[in-house]
């Protein structure tokens, strides 16, 4: 069973996020670091994953009237595939629906194994580009 709390270190976090999305950033040609990763997510509602007390991972979601978009979620590569993931979006869908939202969305590189992942969760595409896939969840 995982929890959530507040990010203790967006630090830490933008580097998880550039460590487990370097591969997707190179071959997409984008060029961030670490401290660009932390400026763009600051103003989101950071959340720390801990399995054990331990920190395995980071969400990041931002709200608006309707819905709540799942801007990142990364896990610890050493704890992928334990179900961390899903047990992260089932405290965002509950955090959604405690605010009477309609829906949660998201994106992800469309190369992404991910795409699988939110598929097996409920999520559905509803458009994609050449780089992305963007899913949504009704609640």
């Amino acid at each position: 069973m995982i929890s959530l709390q507040p990010c203790s270190d967006l630090s830490a976090a933008a580097a998880l996020t550039l460590s487990n999305m370097q591969d997707y950033y190179q071959q997409y040609g984008v060029d961030w670091d670490a401290k660009q990763i932390e400026a763009l997510t600051r103003d989101l509602m950071n959340l720390d994953i801990l399995a054990d007390g331990q920190i395995v991972g980071v969400m990041r979601l931002c709200f608006d009237e309707t819905s709540c978009t799942v801007r990142d979620l990364q896990v610890i590569p050493l704890f992928q595939n334990q179900g961390i993931g899903a047990q992260a979006l089932d405290k965002a869908k509950r955090l959604a629906q405690n605010q009477g939202l309609k829906q949660m969305q998201l994106r992800v590189f469309s190369i992404s194994p991910a795409v699988k992942f939110y598929q097996r969760y409920g999520f559905t595409i509803n458009n994609q580009d050449e780089r992305f896939n963007y899913m949504v969840l009704g609640l």
